[in-house]
């Protein structure tokens, strides 16, 4: 069987160990970055996100592969690829090019993410306005506040909307870095557009999502 051809095993590691953690079966796209040595690990969050880690060596071929079968190789400083689970891959990625339209420190982006979850424990304990509201609606509705709303200067367009399903995709998959680090804005976060998709770039990752209105069915 073909090796894995992944050096950067820390930072695979780290990756895929998060994402066993939010869902044991989910898969992972190893994506060769051409010309730099590295590939790229993408995979999709159970809230409809997808997030991309690139790391040190070069996969041979674009596999999709279970996350914990490749962790576990990691793991055993195996260098075998894991059997391939390419029918499981399902959905489109951005754009490889993408513009910048504003930076987040990420101590924001934090605070952001913990008052959604301290807003979450607190409807569930208590419900909304002293009625029960279920779980998973909860959720949903937290995950689809827009939590940041920027406008981009150069050139001006329509304003981003950033949902807090994308601020909880790189604060809970570290890529934001070690709370309390002080990096003299290293570790700030970008906010990017790549046609369609909006997308937070931190030190560590990224996170995107198209954008709603792409998604909406409309009657023809």
């Amino acid at each position: 069987m073909t090796g894995h051809g992944l050096t950067g095993v820390a930072d695979a590691g780290a990756f895929l160990a998060r994402l066993v953690r939010f869902d044991p079966a989910t898969v992972v796209r190893l994506r060769p970055v051409e010309g730099a040595g590295r590939t790229a690990l993408w995979a999709r969050l159970p809230w409809d996100v997808l997030v991309v880690r690139t790391v040190a060596g070069v996969t041979p071929a674009d596999v999709t592969v279970g996350a914990a079968d490749l962790l576990a190789q990691l793991e055993a400083a195996g260098g075998a690829l894991p059997p391939r689970r390419d029918a499981q891959w399902r959905w489109p990625l951005p754009p490889p090019a993408s513009r910048r339209v504003e930076l987040i420190p990420a101590a924001e982006l934090r605070r952001i993410a913990e008052a959604a979850a301290g807003t979450l424990r607190t409807a569930a304990t208590h419900g909304v306005a002293g009625r029960a509201v279920g779980q998973r609606v909860l959720r949903d509705a937290l995950l689809d506040h827009v939590a940041v709303t920027v406008s981009p200067d150069d050139p001006p367009g329509e304003p981003v909307e950033v949902t807090q399903r994308l601020v909880q995709g790189v604060v809970r998959m570290g890529f934001v870095g070690p709370a309390g680090a002080v990096t003299g804005g290293a570790d700030d976060v970008q906010v990017r557009v790549a046609g369609r998709w909006v997308g937070l770039v931190g030190p560590y990752g990224a996170a995107w999502s198209r954008i709603v209105s792409e998604l909406t069915i409309r009657p023809t």
